[in-house]
Formats: structure tokens, sequence, C-alpha cells
């Protein structure tokens, strides 16, 4: 059947399975809201772009789906390239649909004319310009294979307002053919059994787990090999949920605000089992000193993180699925005994703790939510003191059950990011724990939330500070405050602006009562928590040192 250039997108939307959309109007996006009035899609109206893509990356982490948003030409679409920038450092499948210009227009500065393309090629895994409205249902197709197989990231489609209004025949392409683009999805035989050899003759197996697995689903996997070989595990921040965090052999985040045990671990283990990792600088501290006594195996499914930051011995390219099906089937039981003893005596000898004698500590409130939900909430962060004390705090023993911008470290991602999630998860709760700083970034996506009635809760943890920074100024720049203090709003008034119901919380006496209260409310719920102003995350790696050299 012929359609508009915006009816096919769409219909192959719709086709696609997609039945949820973050956006937000404008001149260059009219002919696609007007095809939109008449689908089943729904969308949800963000109050700033930004927030549309942040949406639709919780969205797709909370639901393993690909997520979607909208966005017109020039500023529009350039308010996504943060959002972008995020899912694509994380690895999160995402497809945003902007539009531009007239093609008549392109390259004249026109009004509200961007390269985005160009703008968003280094942030993206594939970007298109659609000059011709039959190739619209093809592109989109392709599109969302993109984000999806392989390594997960965005993809953005830019489609000119004349091509949205012109008319093609509709056909869904039942077959997407990318002779470039082929994952490997199965490691190869000779480096499968140098892998199980090296598994095999291990006295210090340690398991290192992120994203990949979570990306995989191979949560259930991961478990039977650990409990197979009896390897201690160890997760980035992106892998939290990967590995039951309440099971005995796991020992914790590594990096540079890890636990003592999973650090220490690293540094003494003899082989290291990395799945689905990207060896960050977060996590590897000084690289020259990172698993210094261990060989490593790498399991990836992109080709190019291999060797890129870590030297390997074994990489093991292909999906984290495939590849520890084959582990597990080669690999001996074993149960090494000296090993576990010291890892087990490491986490009875350092516990993470703090100073509970003075003030509201967060990590009393993190340690509360967890009490409260059973574990079982879904707790999106922004970026900051209180994204460390979530991961450090609140033990996650199921996958997509923490989310959180690790890779680029968005400020005001939390709020967004835990509507979409609460969209792809209605039927669970998602808490969004946030600073008084991240919050102010994105704080107008409120009245989203109040709009459609979206009843995540928010946890501010409001220590008046850009807390991060102030505790390096106070470590590392002899307490040099230098703009971290913060003059904040009303928080409690700034929620019952947007229709929201706002609660305020200052002594430990009442925290478990107040925080109870706001999650078995029915609607969004803002709740400030005022916390200790000068509370530090410990343990902390000096940027730069090896991970073994903790402070506090």
């Amino acid at each position: 059947m012929e359609l508009t250039g915006a009816q096919i997108l769409i219909k192959v939307l719709e086709d696609l399975g997609v039945d949820t959309v973050f956006g937000y109007p404008g001149g260059a996006v009219l002919p696609i809201y007007d095809a939109l009035y008449d689908s089943k899609i729904t969308h949800y109206l963000t109050r700033h772009e930004q927030g549309a893509a942040h949406a639709a990356d919780g969205y797709a982490r909370a639901s393993g789906k690909v997520g979607v948003c909208f966005a017109t030409s020039g500023p529009g679409a350039t308010n996504l390239v943060t959002g972008l920038a995020t899912a694509y450092m994380d690895s999160v499948p995402v497809v945003a649909i902007t539009g531009q210009v007239a093609t008549s227009l392109l390259g004249r500065d026109s009004f509200q004319e961007a390269d985005i393309t160009g703008i968003t090629m280094p942030i993206t895994k594939h970007n298109y310009l659609v000059k011709d409205p039959g190739d619209l249902a093809r592109t989109v197709v392709e599109a969302f294979y993109i984000a999806r197989t392989g390594r997960p990231g965005p993809v953005l489609i830019d489609i000119p307002k004349d091509v949205s209004a012109a008319r093609a025949r509709y056909e869904f392409p039942e077959k997407v053919e990318l002779p470039g683009y082929k994952p490997v999805l199965t490691p190869g035989e000779e480096e499968v059994n140098k892998a199980i050899a090296l598994i095999n003759s291990s006295e210090r197996p340690l398991i290192f787990t992120g994203g990949g697995t979570v990306n995989a689903g191979a949560e259930q996997l991961l478990l039977a090999f650990a409990e197979k070989i009896n390897a201690p595990v160890v997760a980035s921040l992106m892998g939290l949920g990967g590995f039951p965090g309440e099971h005995p052999l796991f020992l914790g985040m590594l990096g540079m605000h890890g636990t003592k045990p999973a650090n220490y671990a690293v540094s003494e283990c003899d082989l290291l089992i990395a799945v689905g990792v990207r060896f960050d600088d977060r996590v590897t501290g000084d690289v020259n000193s990172f698993a210094p006594k261990a060989k490593i195996i790498h399991i990836d499914i992109d080709p190019a993180e291999i060797n890129k930051n870590v030297r390997v011995e074994v990489p093991l390219v292909g999906d984290v699925k495939n590849s520890l099906e084959l582990l597990i089937k080669g690999v001996k039981e074993k149960k090494p005994e000296k090993w576990l003893q010291y890892v087990f005596g490491l986490k009875e000898k350092y516990p993470l703790t703090y100073n509970q004698e003075c003030g509201l500590k967060p990590q009393k409130v993190i340690e509360t939510l967890y009490k409260i939900t059973g574990g079982e909430a879904i707790i999106v962060t922004d970026v900051g003191q209180h994204q460390m004390w979530a991961a450090q705090f609140y033990k996650f023993n199921k996958p997509r059950r923490f989310i959180s911008s690790g890779g680029l470290g968005t400020m005001g991602f939390g709020l967004p990011a835990g509507i979409g999630a609460q969209v792809a998860r209605p039927e669970q709760q998602v808490i969004v724990v946030s600073g008084d700083g991240s919050i102010q970034m994105n704080s107008q996506e409120l009245m989203t939330a109040a709009a459609y009635n979206i009843p995540v809760k928010v946890i501010i943890l409001n220590n008046g500070y850009l807390g991060m920074v102030r505790q390096w100024q106070e470590l590392f720049h002899q307490r040099r405050y230098s703009q971290t203090k913060l003059k904040n709003p009303d928080f409690v008034k700034l929620a019952d602006a947007y229709g929201i119901r706002g609660m305020r919380i200052k002594k430990e006496e009442n925290l478990e009562e107040k925080l109870l209260e706001a999650i078995n409310y029915t609607g969004p719920v803002v709740v400030d928590v005022w916390v200790d102003r000068e509370e530090n995350v410990f343990p902390m790696v000096p940027p730069g040192g090896a991970i073994h050299k903790m402070i506090g």
C-alpha cells in the first residue's frame, strides 16, 4: 500500500512491536506526530529532549527491548546528544528518530538545521539520513537490528520533512542483509580449549562480570559456571545484578569505590575470567599493577575491546551466553580450598562499614531502602556519591535491577531514566536515588511523572554539596571547596509545584517509617533526605593508583 513517509515510519514501528515512544514535537516532525495521532503507540511527552533520550535508555535497560525517542531538527536533535552518548558508553539499544529540514534546504544553514548525523557519528553505533521515503521501512528495520545485536548501542535516523510528507509503497522487510556487519556469536574452538585448560589448572580463579552478562541475559549460566569451578565473583558497576549480590561467592564491586575483598582478590588471583567487561579505568586503576599475578581470559562480543586497555592471554570473541555454555561443558568441577579460605577471610575481615554515631548517614538510607523493598526494587541512580552508596549498600540479586550511567557519568540521568524504567516495568517498584546536584539537571521531568501519574519514587540524598567533587577537593585539594557548595530550592515545595507529593526526612528515628510511607504511596513522590554533609565514599582508590592501595 502507498503511504506517506511519516505513515511508513509509524507503521514499521508498529510492525516491529514498538508500543512506547518518548519525545517532544516540533516543526520538522509535524508529519510524524500527525501520523502518530492515529497509532496505538503510547507517546510520553517529556519536558526536554534530553529527558526523552534518557527515558528511552531507562526503558531499554529495564525491559531488555529497544528504547525509542523522537525529537525535531536543530536544537531538538542536539538536545539528544548527551542521552545518546550515555547509551553508547553503556551499550544500550536505543533508536532515536529526528526530524530534519527539507532536503532542498540541507547545507544552507536553514532555520533549525543541524548536521545531526555528523554530530552523533562518534556517539552512535550507526546513523542514517533518509532521503527517499521508499528507503524508510528498510532503514528502520536495519536500525533496530543494529541497535540490539552484537554489542548493543544507539542508532539515529534523521528524516527530512519533505521525506516524511512524500508518498511511497510500504512493504515490511522480512530479512536484514548487512554485508559489512556480521557479529561473531561463537568463539573459536582453539581459544575455547585454551581457556578450559587455564581454568582447569588454575589454583586461584576469579570471575569478573560486567554489563555484557546482563545484556546477554546470561546470569543463570554465569551462576552455574561460578558454582561449577567454585570461583569467587566480582562485578563492575554495570555488572551489578548479573550475579546474585547475596551469594557466598560474591565479593562485591571492583574498582575505585569497590570493596576491599574484590580489589584484593583481583590483585592475588592467578586467573581472571572477564565476562562482558571493557576494563574501564575506574575499574583497573593503574593498569600496570592490575591483576599482576593473573593470566586473563576475556569474553566479549566486541573484538575492539580485546587488548584495548589490558593485555589478555585468551580472547573469547562471541556472545556471553554461547561462550559460557562452551566453558561449562568443558571445565572440570573444582574447589580451590585455600583460595576460598583466603577470599572468605577477606569478606569477614573487610565488610562495608560506616560511622553511624553522628547524623543521618546516606548509607543508612540505602540500607533502609533495601530492607523495606526486600531487595526487589529497580534502583535508578544519578551520578555522584549517592550512586556509589547505592551500588555498595543495596544488594542486587537479579539483573536489570540497577540502572545507572556508568561510562559517561551523566548527572541528570536518574529521573528521566527512572520514568522510562517504570513505564517499561509497571509491576515493579522503581526508586530513583539522586543527589541535590544531579536532580536539578533534569528536574523538569517531574512534570512528566505527574502528567502520566508514573509512580516513580525519587529519593534525594541532600548534603548541600556537589558531593563527589567536594570529596576530591577534601582529599586531594586541601579542602579548598571551590564552587561545590550548593544553595538549593525547597525540594518539597518544588514537588508540590508539579503536583507531586513531597516529603522531608531529617532524622534517623523516623527514616524507615517515612520511606515506607513514600514507597507505599500510589503516585510519584519526592523525598528530600537531609544527610551528613561531609560524609565520604569509602573505600577509595586515588586516581591512577593501584586498586589494592585503598584509603578509608
